[in-house]
């Protein structure tokens, strides 16, 4: 486990992947982690593709939901180009359309719409009862000890995210995942975040692309990577409810209600630790199984 970067300056290093250099006053360009990953991580991708956005739109208008589509994969090793496309400011709303480029190719795109505050009715299903709180449970570092062989790229990517797994999570080992129709994992970005609440947005949909198809796999007790599945995330939604701090814990929430055809649906809702429900995720994901 030594020199995974974690805590604040993990943290840091998300801010600095979301801080994306402005080209033009539609167009932005970012970087990925230099970590020798085969490909980026989706969460970054659409994170920086609704910083994009964000910074195109009136700043007392709050993203509240947000449409992506995964259709390349992204390369690490080159920057990523942002375009934005002003659609729409209405009176109370204001939609952008936000494509990411590398080599001249779309690899995901992204419609996000923002809304003014405004009051109305108010209400939401409760959250989930029994749930032991995130510190009563092991943290990702006391899980990942516990399989060395499982490591792989965890030993080498900057973890922003505090993540405590009420069950097993997706990595163990063939055969010690216990099926369950539930993925509940307590999450907070692991350091302090600025007072700006397009960034936090950008930090929940940076982790909401964590563990959302774990839940898929959760149904059938089974694992990602050799003896388990492949996988790859096809389109992903997200839906902001109330105000919330991403540095703040929340209950993650997952299950899925249909996995067929070599794709599986996931579902996630957020709750805040005083059990507001701050947002809601559902995402397909596209699952195949592999050798041991």
């Amino acid at each position: 486990m030594t020199g995974v970067v974690t805590g604040q300056a993990a943290v840091d290093e998300l801010l600095a992947l979301l801080d994306l250099r402005r080209l033009g006053s539609h167009d932005f360009e970012g970087e990925s982690p230099s970590i020798g990953q085969q490909r980026v991580f989706g969460g970054q991708v659409a994170g920086q593709a609704l910083v994009a956005a964000g910074r195109t739109v009136d700043p007392t208008r709050f993203v509240h939901s947000l449409h992506g589509y995964f259709v390349r994969p992204g390369d690490p090793t080159v920057p990523i180009r942002y375009q934005v496309e002003n659609i729409r400011d209405g009176r109370s709303f204001s939609v952008r359309r936000s494509v990411a480029y590398q080599h001249d190719l779309p690899i995901f795109l992204m419609s996000a719409s923002f809304h003014r505050v405004e009051e109305g009715l108010d209400h939401q299903a409760p959250p989930p009862a029994d749930v032991p709180p995130p510190e009563e449970l092991p943290t990702m570092a006391d899980r990942l000890a516990r399989y060395p062989e499982r490591l792989g790229i965890w030993s080498r990517i900057p973890r922003p995210i505090d993540a405590r797994y009420v069950g097993e999570p997706g990595w163990v080992r063939p055969g010690n995942r216990t099926p369950d129709v539930h993925q509940r994992v307590w999450m907070r970005i692991d350091g302090k975040l600025p007072d700006d609440a397009l960034l936090h947005a950008c930090a929940l949909t940076y982790a909401s692309d964590l563990t959302l198809l774990d839940s898929v796999l959760s149904v059938h007790g089974e694992v990602w990577g050799p003896g388990g599945v492949v996988g790859a995330s096809l389109d992903h939604a997200l839906w902001l409810h109330r105000p919330f701090r991403a540095d703040e814990w929340f209950l993650y929430d997952c299950f899925s209600p249909s996995a067929a055809g070599s794709r599986g649906l996931a579902t996630g809702r957020m709750f805040a630790r005083d059990g507001r429900h701050i947002a809601t995720a559902v995402q397909e994901g596209l699952l195949r199984r592999v050798g041991a």
